[in-house]
């Protein structure tokens, strides 16, 4: 079964407001987090040398929303709409979705990335045709770990050899999959 997925462009939590990424976001994303060597440790990605590398990626994410592929949140802090400090991706798979997050390095521990999962997820569990949210993270990430379980997901289980985390190691690495339901 596939669905049409029709997200909206804007969300807001408490203390974080969800938009569209844009082109002209490359900047302040270089400079909260994309050229942090600690940020991307467990991520697929590695650090950003330059921002035009962030540019091109922000490029991707435009395509992908506008193609319906996949859709990537910029996180800004309430009242700062034009500073992303992170964001929040879901990529649809016929009746669920499968979601990535990070946030900048100095906003960490303060409980923001919980906070959103758990917004996106709330929405995201109640538009018809979406019935599982999951989202998988490195076996040694226990902040990304705890922040799932913070957010009403569950582990499911743990997957051997299966994502590559180039800032650790050129080998899949085992991950923990995790998932929400409704």
């Amino acid at each position: 079964m596939s669905i049409q997925l029709r997200l909206p462009e804007g969300i807001e939590s408490e203390r974080l407001v969800f938009r569209r990424p844009c082109v002209a976001d490359a900047q302040a994303l270089f400079d909260a987090y994309t050229s942090d060597p600690q940020v991307p440790k467990y991520m697929v990605w590695a650090p950003h040398t330059n921002v035009s590398e962030t540019e091109t990626f922000l490029e991707g994410c435009v395509a992908d929303w506008n193609e319906g592929s996949r859709f990537a949140y910029a996180l800004t802090l309430q009242g700062r709409a034009s500073s992303p400090v992170g964001m929040l991706d879901a990529t649809p798979k016929g009746h669920m979705l499968d979601i990535g997050y990070v946030l900048a390095r100095d906003l960490w521990g303060r409980g923001l990335m919980t906070e959103a999962v758990m917004a996106f997820s709330e929405l995201a569990l109640a538009l018809p045709g979406v019935f599982r949210l999951q989202a998988s993270c490195d076996f040694e990430n226990m902040a990304s770990a705890r922040t799932l379980e913070k957010s009403g997901f569950v582990r499911e289980g743990r997957l051997d050899r299966y994502t590559v985390h180039p800032n650790i190691s050129v080998e899949p690495r085992p991950c923990f999959m995790y998932a929400r339901c409704r």
